[in-house]
């Protein structure tokens, strides 16, 4: 039996639910416990900073 195209519709779906279980992946990684534990220099913190610096200065 030869291979067939998925109708557009299918494709989406395929392509929309693919991209949905990426992100709950990334999404809940972080659990209690030492190894997730963020770093001292991690990114989301100095965006906080920077951020919490702003809403103060206003």
């Amino acid at each position: 039996m030869g291979v067939t195209r998925l109708k557009r519709k299918d494709r989406r779906n395929k392509t929309t639910s693919r991209l949905e279980v990426q992100f709950l992946k990334l999404a809940t990684n972080i659990e209690l416990g030492d190894r997730s534990a963020q770093k001292k220099g991690n990114q989301i913190d100095k965006n906080n900073a920077v951020l919490a610096k702003a809403a103060a200065s206003n």
